[in-house]
């Protein structure tokens, strides 16, 4: 399997597991601590994007490395904002920390591959 169809499997399998945990969050299964609202609320949100651009991405798809890159590009605004809502003292779960940095890179990754391999 080349890189490309590796990143979409991971989209994809990143994107389930990011609505299975934000759902549970969410809907009450799951006591999360501290949770920063807007951030689990986008990071639910964004599961969905994650599928839609794994599957984009695995079927070839023109729209998918711009969807690959707006989801980067939203990640880093929302880790942004939650960046602004730590220093302002607000109380959050370090874990995030770890989380959003995660996705951050993941997506740099994913998006830096379907750029390049829609450039040629």
């Amino acid at each position: 399997m080349n890189a490309h169809r590796i990143a979409a499997v991971v989209a994809v399998v990143f994107g389930l597991l990011t609505i299975l945990s934000g759902g549970r969050a969410l809907f009450g299964a799951a006591d999360m601590g501290a949770v920063v609202g807007f951030v689990l609320l986008f990071n639910f949100a964004a599961g969905f994007a994650y599928v839609l651009a794994g599957v984009g991405l695995w079927q070839g798809r023109r729209w998918a490395p711009g969807l690959s890159l707006a989801i980067l590009v939203a990640t880093l605004i929302v880790f942004a904002a939650f960046g602004w809502h730590v220093l302002s003292g607000r109380p959050y779960e370090t874990r995030t920390v770890g989380a959003m940095t995660l996705r951050s890179l993941v997506w740099a990754a994913i998006a830096a591959l379907a750029l390049r391999r829609s450039s040629r």
